[in-house]
């Protein structure tokens, strides 16, 4: 079989492997659709703190299961699956306190072990979700970053009645908005680039900022009255952005939800956190979140479709991910396809 490997920083090969042999408790999985998400993008770049080399990337994975191993329970050769990358020890704090996203030794696929960038991939039962037949290869390669919304507006405890600012107008930022629109929120986005902010407007965005040419804080007095927003989602992964949420643009009693994973350290004032009772709170991955989201899906409550931009065949990898860098303002999601 083919798998892309990210030999070592900016070196993309397809090279030649077996096909896995799979336990009693996997699935042996054709793959059929897997997405290039920001994580991928700073695995080619070397600018992903969690990856090693060499590495077969990909972790928004889907396909058909094609061989069954003896003791597996939910799938049958046929079935269409959406894979969890996420694989977590069961007995450390975090996971039995039910947050085996941040296992203490949490291994993600296309991070820590090879991915879903290959031909066939041996899975383990627990990470197995059923999808409609009926739903195309390029759009189920979407379940994944859309858990990632459900584990955000889970973890900033979304609601209706929040005012909520996203700052990064990228495919992820653009999912949080449909799952906060879709919970009934009120929601401004924040970006540089012009496309991504028309696109945030046609999906239902409430206000779009671009920070190069309005000031964020004199937006964020004009669409909360100056009160701040009482939820904000920091997605670009900039500490000055970070920095000018937790100082600048949250109200009294506001939560900071943050998924960037800079490694750069910048000073924030204990008084700006204090005195506004503000949450600062971490989100990484997703807890579970799989089966909310195929409901999405089946239900229509979000729409995968605008989010999915460019395909290209998985063989020519290297090519996506150049046009992913020379052409920000054409691309949300790129799926490549097998």
């Amino acid at each position: 079989m083919k798998a892309v490997v990210v030999e070592t920083p900016e070196k993309i090969t397809v090279v030649e492997r077996d096909i896995p042999e799979i336990t009693s408790t996997q699935v042996l999985l054709k793959v059929k659709a897997a997405g290039i998400c920001g994580s991928d993008v700073g695995i080619y770049h070397g600018k992903n703190a969690f990856a090693t080399y060499p590495r077969v990337v990909g972790h928004e994975f889907v396909g058909e299961v094609v061989k069954v191993g003896a003791d597996v329970k939910n799938a049958a050769v046929g079935d269409h699956i959406a894979v969890d990358p996420v694989v977590s020890c069961g007995h450390c704090y975090a996971c039995r306190t039910g947050r085996h996203n941040v296992c203490k030794t949490v291994n993600v696929l296309g991070v820590h072990r090879d991915g879903g960038y290959q031909e066939y991939v041996a899975v383990e039962q627990n990470q197995l979700h059923q999808l409609p037949k009926d739903l195309p290869w390029e759009i189920a390669a979407t379940v994944e970053p859309y858990s990632i919304g459900a584990q955000v507006a889970h973890q900033g405890r979304l609601t209706g009645d929040d005012t909520v600012l996203i700052c990064g107008a990228g495919p992820i930022g653009l999912i949080i908005l449909q799952v906060a629109k879709m919970k009934g929120a009120k929601v401004a986005i924040l970006d540089v680039v012009d496309s991504r902010l028309e696109t945030a407007k046609e999906m239902g965005a409430d206000m779009v900022i671009n920070s190069k040419t309005k000031d964020p804080v004199e937006a964020m007095n004009e669409f909360t009255g100056g009160e701040g927003f009482n939820l904000i989602y920091e997605a670009t992964g900039n500490v000055n952005v970070l920095q000018m949420c937790i100082q600048k643009l949250p109200s009294p009693a506001g939560r900071v939800v943050v998924l960037g994973f800079s490694t750069v350290e910048f000073p924030i004032r204990q008084v700006d956190i204090m005195s506004k009772e503000l949450e600062i709170i971490g989100t990484r991955l997703n807890n579970y979140r799989f089966p909310e989201v195929i409901e999405w899906f089946k239900e229509g409550k979000v729409d995968p479709k605008s989010i999915v931009t460019n395909t290209f065949p998985f063989t020519e990898a290297d090519k996506a991910f150049q046009y992913n860098d020379e052409h920000p303002e054409n691309v949300l999601k790129i799926v490549l396809t097998f």
